[in-house]
């Protein structure tokens, strides 16, 4: 057969030359004879030696009956057929890349065949493919790749592990440019990943280690967007190895890609934030997530502030401009869950040009929002998400106000109810930003148009004061608000934010007791301090739950004489030098009657004595509680604390401070025997003899009583809204016993 294709070649007798090949095929090779099968096989081989160079001219009729031998139930016959294609290949070389598709088709089936002789054969001419691929500059990569993204999902391991070294070889050609075409195939070599066989794992390892090199190297020509959505989905996977992979090529393309990954931050931050709260055992896949979201963070610019969403963006023609081509992490809709939002990721893939520096992109919150809100909704998510959350909703209430502003009527209550958190940690960041909110300038709404406050709306317009200079904060007490633009003065979400605060309190008591302080005194910090207690006072002399109240201005009133951050407050009260610090005290003043001792303890603050003294002649009209002694007492201890030092300092100038001393002797007798009135009645008898602290120097004026009585202030007119405050006091507990009384009547009934 050799010397007869021979003969035919030397005569250049092409019809012969096809018709023995066709003889082989027809008669032999694709007999139903196994024997017949097999000698055609042999005999094509043979044919193919013969031509010589050529073969190339007939590889067409060589090659279709061989692979069609790959099918064949016999395996030894299957291995003939491999022999028979390789001797065929070996001989051809270069001629048969046209015929690559269908020779790496029928290759990829041999790898999972289940004889190791034939797998054997199938290997030796894989390898001989390879090295014709490699030495060649004419592999058509383009008709290869949808060949090579079908094979690639195949779930055979033997398979996979010939596609991976197929996809090795070709990476190292210097000639073929597969990261082209990366993102066809980089969804099935992530789901390589999560292989069973460790080899193949590693070999899938290496080889997306070795695009990340390539990525790394020439980013200009990366094709990033329409990867991004194939890099979400497998950074929610539930194998490690494919999730720690997945976002480590996520925090490489956001820091080389910049903003063009912006569209897909919803889809990314879904994948990231619930990474953040892995514990030890995750703590890799928690470090290189935790980078990914501080990238993606600082992505977001001032100038996103300033694009109108309404209108397209005047970009380069390549910049996508169709409904089809917006990303679907942002295409959220009402109603879906944000997990939803990347499942059709490859559906529609982006091609926005890789120089992010020559486009622009224009930043869509509301798929970003919704995001952040269903995470800090979840009760489930753990508390270090929480927190990145919070953090995530400030950056972009300091980057982008005016937007974030469209989306705080649906904010707010999820924040305020962020307030009863478990984690210290996480109020602190809630009430930034809450302060930012309620201080940021783009806030302001137009009179008539102020936020929404519910079914509680602000009876009247009520003066609160704002000071020159916004809370005089030091920098070290300014926590959190370093970057911002923002002064901490009011805007319309102030008033809002204190009424719905007090509402929150009212409706958990236990939170008002375990966290209220802690939440007034930080606000303190982040606001200014004389706008949160001036508004509470005048929310508070609305209220018509009077326990609460009670409570309330207790709570305020211990903040008041306790907290230094409050030291600059307290100094403005105790002085009552300008018509503002009058003004807050008129304010407080008429709130705090709904506590007599914290009232007194306010004139003792305030240095007004003799009113003092008027308060404490009142309360043999009181009722007289338990509760009532309890305050006593503490106004007691608290009257020998540092902050009353000039208070007990004042007792040495008894000519001009009697009406103290009466105060305190008040105190003293209302008072039963118990420590707090044998502390008491102690200091006072340490009250010196005004005859023994006469001076000889009468010529000075005394400096000890600081101002005049009247001040500017009709302390009748307080005296007669403490009496009437406190009448309303008396009908409360009376009504209220009253039905405890008719409740157990009908019990008893």
């Amino acid at each position: 057969l050799p010397r007869l294709v021979r003969e035919f070649v030397a005569q250049n007798n092409t019809t012969q030359i096809k018709h023995v090949i066709q003889i082989l095929s027809q008669e032999f090779a694709l007999s139903q004879h196994p024997h017949s099968r097999k000698g055609g096989l042999i005999g094509l081989a043979a044919c193919s030696i013969a031509l010589g160079k050529d073969s190339g001219l007939y590889l067409k009729e060589l090659i279709e009956p061989v692979l069609t031998c790959f099918n064949d139930a016999d395996s030894r016959l299957r291995y003939y057929a491999c022999e028979a294609l390789y001797n065929i290949v070996k001989v051809a070389r270069g001629s048969v890349l046209p015929h690559f598709n269908v020779l790496f088709d029928g290759l990829s089936k041999l790898a999972a065949d289940p004889d190791p002789n034939v797998k054997s054969g199938s290997e030796l001419l894989d390898r001989l493919l390879k090295d014709i691929v490699t030495e060649t500059n004419q592999f058509d990569l383009v008709g290869f790749i949808p060949l090579l993204r079908e094979r690639i999902y195949s779930n055979n391991q033997y398979a996979r592990q010939f596609i991976i070294s197929w996809i090795l070889v070709l990476e190292s050609v210097p000639d073929i440019n597969l990261l082209d075409y990366l993102p066809e195939i980089l969804d099935g070599l992530f789901q390589i990943l999560g292989d069973n066989s460790k080899e193949i794992r590693k070999m899938c390892e290496v080889a997306l280690g070795e695009f990340l090199k390539e990525i790394k190297k020439n980013p200009s020509s990366v094709k990033f967007a329409e990867m991004a959505n194939i890099l979400v989905i497998h950074c929610q996977a539930a194998d490690d190895l494919i999730q720690l992979t997945a976002m480590c090529w996520m925090r490489e393309f956001i820091q080389l890609a910049g903003r063009v990954m912006l569209p897909y931050s919803s889809g990314i931050l879904t994948a990231v934030l619930p990474c953040l709260s892995y514990d030890d055992r995750k703590k890799n896949i928690k470090e290189v997530a935790n980078v990914c979201n501080q990238s993606l963070m600082k992505l977001v610019i001032p100038e996103d502030d300033e694009m109108d969403e309404a209108k397209p963006s005047t970009t380069l023609p390549a910049e996508p401009t169709s409904e089809e081509s917006l990303s679907k992490p942002e295409a959220a809709t009402s109603g879906e869950s944000p997990l939803v939002w990347v499942t059709t990721a490859l559906n529609q893939p982006l091609s926005f040009p890789c120089s992010c520096e020559r486009i622009q992109v224009t930043l869509n919150l509301d798929g970003i929002v919704q995001v952040l809100d269903y995470h800090l909704s979840d009760t489930s998510i753990g508390m270090m998400t929480r927190i990145a959350v919070l953090k995530w909703l400030y950056h972009l209430y300091i980057k982008t106000p005016r937007k974030m502003f469209r989306h705080t009527d649906s904010l707010f209550p999820i924040l305020l109810r962020t307030l009863s958190d478990e984690s210290d940690e996480v109020i602190l960041k809630d009430l930034e930003l809450l302060a930012e909110i309620a201080s940021s300038p783009a806030g302001q709404t137009e009179e008539g148009h102020s936020p929404s406050d519910g079914s509680d709306v602000r009876p009247g317009p009520v003066e609160l004061h704002v000071p020159a200079r916004a809370g005089q904060l030091s920098s070290s007490s300014t926590k959190g608000l370093e970057c911002s633009p923002s002064t901490p003065t009011m805007n319309s979400y102030f008033y809002k934010f204190m009424i719905n605060l007090l509402k929150r309190f009212s409706s958990e008591r236990k939170l008002l007791e375990t966290r209220g302080a802690f939440i007034i005194r930080q606000l303190c910090l982040l606001l200014n301090a004389e706008n949160i207690f001036h508004s509470m006072a005048d929310i508070l002399l609305r209220e018509e739950d009077l326990k609460f109240a009670s409570t309330m201005v207790h709570t305020l009133n211990t903040i008041l004489l306790t907290s230094s951050e409050l030291f600059q407050l307290r100094n403005q009260l105790k002085d009552l030098k300008t018509p503002e610090s009058r003004n807050l005290f008129c304010c407080l003043y008429r709130s705090w009657c709904h506590n007599p001792v914290t009232t007194v303890s306010l004139c003792f603050l305030t240095q007004n004595y003799k009113h003092a003294y008027d308060l404490i002649q009142k309360f043999g009209d009181l009722e007289v509680t338990v509760d009532f002694l309890t305050e006593v007492d503490k106004l007691v201890q608290l009257i020998e604390c540092p902050i009353f030092t000039y208070l007990r300092l004042q007792l040495l100038d008894v000519k001009n401070n009697p009406y103290l001393i009466k105060a305190l002797y008040g105190l003293l007798m209302l008072l039963p025997q118990s420590s707090a009135f044998q502390l008491l009645s102690h200091r006072l008898q340490c009250v010196p003899n005004p005859e023994l602290m006469q001076t000889t120097d009468n010529t000075k004026p005394s400096t000890s009583f600081k101002r005049t009585a009247a001040s500017n202030i009709d302390y009748t007119e307080l005296l007669q809204h403490f009496e009437k405050v406190q009448n309303k006091h008396l009908e409360a507990r009376h009504q209220r016993a009253g039905r405890a009384e008719q409740l157990d009547r009908r019990v008893v009934l």
